[in-house]
């Protein structure tokens, strides 16, 4: 992992990753050939929108309280194939792509919060791994949903 040397650092490179978020669920959005996975993906486009907005309002000082909420794991990103996002071919290629995503940004964020040097940062950081084991679950239902449906 990069070496940082101030909190500042890890959360603009915490933005940049949002930043990168956005662009990819908006593009899978533009290529998704349903209207419900258009929506989906702008809706996950959306709501890395409003992640980057809270690392850069404690960036500027804002307090952050954490949340001890459990997340429910199925694990199924752990058994997919990877896929390649130049080649996504249908949902279930894409649910894949944004399984494995939000499961590397729960990693990323866990690891990042216990690099910060402040409190805000931390439960900041804590918060965000836990909304992204949300995203990567709600992913995770939709492509056991989809294998049930076929």
């Amino acid at each position: 992992m990069k070496s940082w040397m101030s909190s500042d650092e890890i959360l603009d490179f915490a933005i940049g990753e949002e930043e990168g978020a956005v662009k990819f669920y908006t593009e899978l959005a533009e290529r998704a050939v349903h209207k419900a996975m258009k929506r989906d993906f702008l809706l996950f486009a959306n709501e890395e929108r409003g992640h980057k907005a809270k690392l850069i309002a404690v960036k500027e000082g804002k307090k952050f309280q954490p949340t001890n909420e459990k997340v429910l794991d199925l694990k199924i990103a752990d058994y997919t194939v990877d896929v390649n996002p130049d080649q996504v071919e249908n949902y279930e290629d894409a649910l894949v792509i944004a399984m494995k995503k939000e499961k590397a940004a729960y990693k990323l964020y866990t690891k990042l919060s216990e690099m910060v040097e402040t409190e805000d940062a931390k439960n900041l950081f804590a918060s965000l791994a836990q909304e992204e084991a949300k995203h990567k679950l709600r992913f995770e239902i939709a492509f056991d949903d989809l294998l049930k449906e076929n």
